[in-house]
């Protein structure tokens, strides 16, 4: 396992080399879940691209920090954490609130970020209304009943009846998370609107959404690639929320094509007798 303190906070984390001059990316996960969750993406790529992946402040095995939290807070770690691996030039693949990150930190520092894949995401997801009474019915509850209601947002009904046991992982996965953790970010999200920033993003950016996401749904997902000028909008069939999970061979392959696009745009734009990889 990987460790590193940055502001106030270890974090844990994984770096997977992968050959010279190829990208790193960079996978940010969801609210309640930890970086297990990019498994089977991520050994798609292994060999391919250099891979990092992280639990960000609150989740996981990093500390929890400082309550509450906001977006900004979470990038900060994240731009401290690439700082200290010596990271540049990455793509961020962030689910959920994980895009929410990715473009915080691509509104903090433009320069570390080559390109963006952001996930069944939005540029502001939900509303206070809603985020605050879920805080409230954590706070009163705790967060073992909030488990078993989120894997009906998570999953298909296709999945969760033929994987029962990993839904069942899945569950403990959510329910053993820090509540301290977990409460600290649903108040970032509450708190967070990138809109306008959204509109002013000139990477190279591609969207995607589970066709069958009833929390961010198609119509959010797409609603956020038309902020951004250029971007390339996917659905991928048969998935939930979590389509890394559910469909993460259909995942790696819109990602592996992004990228191949990324590396033909950057070789047309290089300049004559230069060699880019």
């Amino acid at each position: 396992m990987q460790f590193a303190t940055v502001n106030d906070v270890t974090l844990h984390y994984q770096e997977i080399g992968g050959p010279t001059g190829t990208p790193t990316l960079v996978f940010i996960n969801s609210l309640g879940s930890d970086f297990r969750i990019w498994r089977d993406v991520i050994v798609r790529f292994v060999g391919e691209v250099s891979i990092m992946t992280y639990d960000k402040r609150g989740h996981g095995l990093s500390n929890i920090g400082d309550t509450p939290y906001t977006i900004e807070d979470h990038a900060e770690d994240l731009i401290a954490l690439l700082d200290h691996l010596g990271k540049k030039d990455v793509v961020l693949v962030g689910l959920s609130v994980g895009g929410l990150i990715a473009q915080a930190v691509y509104k903090m520092r433009p320069d570390l970020v080559e390109a963006l894949v952001l996930c069944d995401t939005a540029a502001k997801i939900g509303t206070a209304e809603m985020w605050q009474e879920r805080i409230d019915s954590i706070e009163e509850k705790g967060m073992v009943e909030l488990a078993e209601a989120t894997m009906l947002r998570w999953f298909t009904s296709a999945y969760r009846q033929k994987n029962r046991d990993d839904v069942a992982g899945y569950r403990n996965m959510l329910a053993r998370q820090p509540q301290d953790g977990y409460l600290g970010t649903c108040m970032a999200i509450r708190d967070a609107d990138y809109t306008a920033d959204a509109k002013v993003i000139t990477a190279p950016t591609m969207c995607i959404v589970g066709l069958n996401d009833v929390v961010t749904t198609p119509e959010h997902v797409y609603e956020l690639s038309m902020h951004i000028d250029g971007s390339r909008y996917e659905e991928i069939s048969g998935a939930g929320h979590l389509p890394c999970i559910e469909k993460p061979q259909d995942f790696a392959i819109l990602l592996k094509d992004f990228l191949k696009e990324l590396k033909e745009e950057t070789s047309d734009s290089a300049p004559d007798g230069v060699s880019v990889h």
